[in-house]
Order: C-alpha cells, then structure tokens, then sequence
C-alpha cells in the first residue's frame, strides 16, 4: 500500500501523517509513506484544498483531517 499526504508542510499535513501512520500501525498492515510538498505535482490530483490523503493512487479525502475511523475503512 503506498499512502501520500499532498500539503506544503503545514501543521495539519504533519497531523494528517501522524494519525494515517497511527492506523497503519493498530491496523499491523504494510504501507509506505510519501509527503508530497511541491505544488506541481500536488495539482496532478483532483484536490482543491491540503492536506490530502492519497491512498494507492486514489484520493480519499482534501481540505480536512479525517476521523480515526474513517481512516480505519479506507486502510482495512
């Protein structure tokens, strides 16, 4: 599983990283991390706002920092 949080860096990119690794960990699933910080290739995917959770090349959530459970769902 290849997971990619798109945001410059901000608090909440560091937050949404923290949380998803946190999940990955409970959940004793396999992943691989990236932080996309450069805006091109942030604006290669269908986001209008950071910080953003990629999960295998799908998008699950912009703008916001999931729920636990939530991130439970699209990682189980």
């Amino acid at each position: 599983m290849i997971i990619k949080i798109l945001g410059t860096g901000c608090a909440k990119c560091a937050r949404l990283e923290q949380l998803t690794r946190e999940v990955v960990a409970e959940l004793g699933i396999e992943a691989s991390f990236e932080h996309v910080r450069e805006i091109d290739q942030i604006m290669a995917y269908p986001v209008m706002t950071t910080p953003a959770l990629v999960i295998d090349e799908e998008v699950k959530v912009a703008g916001r920092i999931p729920a636990k459970d939530e991130l439970r769902g699209w990682l189980g």
